[in-house]
């Protein structure tokens, strides 16, 4: 069955395709309707978290002994992955403990560092789509009047091969694939479709107003939400990766001012004049904490556990328990706000920000603080008006 959403990229559709998570919850709920009914069912549907169904049929459907044992093959669409026509197998058993167990098998890496979605020891099985597959079995108990334990194991045939070419075995996820997602949908564009789209809409906003706010993604969304500052009346661009493009573009189309708003996990590399924040391109989180900490004076020890750290988190979680943390951040700020300066010239006054997901805003550099504040007195004063 085909998955008919595409995408628009310059003059080219582009298929979609679903995730890992995706494919895993449609496996379980396969493998959950055969070990409650006795009867492998045909096709198998879901609504994934973005709201787009999807409707596939099992690869394979089977019991092997006391389990029910269901595969669903990965499907990227047009997008590169290395997981793309892998199967995503459920392993589907009744159990005395209650409620949901879900855990990974073979192809399915192990959390071994800090600082990942899961806790160290646990199945590489982010939390969307842990709750993608637990919902699934129990729409599948409750339908079939079922209030006993089911265990789910999940395993990807090929998956300790692919997750050799992924970045895992550098994050700290050994011996197979993460099963990530939170829309439940892989959504491919090509990198010149997203420039451009970038550039069209720092144009339009250009138009009526020379103030701007750049920020990578919806996390930069969420926190500048929670902060209440898209509701100052300055335009919002989403840059993704692509930040010394959309600076390039803000400079060419006259903005004056401009905030850009990231998750320290993006925009540290900044501070080691990294503009395309890819991991592909570049992925210097670490050594970049640790250069700087050894500029505040951390020991060598500090300094080993930051490059051994697998996220920018956990490099915050080691500089807080050293009392580093506050010196780094200032230090990293000023190494940004330095290349911003430079990539941006004269003419347009630039400031950064940088939050985290578990700490909350870190900081800013001075002249962010200094355009909020005038942002923030104008909003106070007059309807915001370019």
């Amino acid at each position: 069955m085909s998955f008919d959403h595409s995408i628009r990229s310059g003059q080219r559709l582009l298929r979609c395709g679903y995730t890992t998570g995706t494919c895993a919850a449609l496996a379980a709920q396969g493998a959950a309707k055969l070990l409650l009914t006795g009867h492998a069912p045909c096709s198998l549907t879901l609504c994934t978290p973005k709201g787009w169904d999807v409707t596939v049929r099992p690869d394979l459907c089977c019991m092997q002994g006391e389990s029910a044992v269901c595969s669903v093959l990965k499907d990227a669409g047009d997008d590169a992955d290395v997981t793309h026509g892998l199967p995503i197998l459920a392993t589907v058993t009744k159990t005395d403990l209650p409620g949901v167990q879900i855990d990974g098998g073979a192809g399915v890496g192990r959390v071994t560092k800090p600082g990942l979605d899961q806790p160290v020891g646990a199945a590489a099985i982010n939390h969307v789509p842990r709750q993608m597959i637990a919902q699934q079995v129990q729409d599948v108990c409750r339908e079939n009047g079922y209030t006993g334990g089911i265990s789910v194991i999940i395993s990807v045939e090929g998956g300790e091969a692919a997750a050799r070419r992924t970045f895992n075995p550098q994050l700290g996820v050994e011996g197979g694939l993460s099963l990530l997602g939170t829309s439940g949908i892989v959504e491919p564009m090509s990198e010149q479709a997203i420039v451009d789209t970038i550039a069209l809409e720092i144009r339009q906003h250009a138009a009526a107003s020379k103030k701007l706010i750049l920020t990578p993604g919806n996390y930069g969304m969420d926190f500048l939400h929670a902060q209440g500052w898209d509701a100052r009346g300055i335009p919002v661009v989403k840059c993704s990766n692509f930040l010394g493009d959309a600076l390039d573009c803000a400079a060419v189309e006259g903005i004056r001012e401009l905030l850009l708003v990231g998750h320290i996990g993006k925009l540290v590399k900044v501070a080691g004049g990294i503009m395309n924040t890819h991991s592909r391109y570049a992925d210097c989180r670490t050594e970049l904490f640790c250069a700087h900490a050894a500029l505040c004076g951390a020991g060598t020890e500090v300094c080993r556990s930051l490059m051994a750290a697998a996220t920018a988190d956990a490099c915050l979680e080691i500089l807080e328990k050293a009392n580093y943390r506050e010196a780094v951040l200032q230090s990293l700020l000023e190494a940004v706000q330095r290349h911003l300066g430079h990539r941006m010239g004269e003419n347009c006054r630039v400031g950064a920000v940088l939050f985290s997901n578990q700490f909350g805003l870190l900081g800013m550099t001075q002249p962010a603080k200094e355009i909020l504040e005038q942002w923030q007195k104008k909003r106070k004063t007059e309807p915001y008006m370019e």
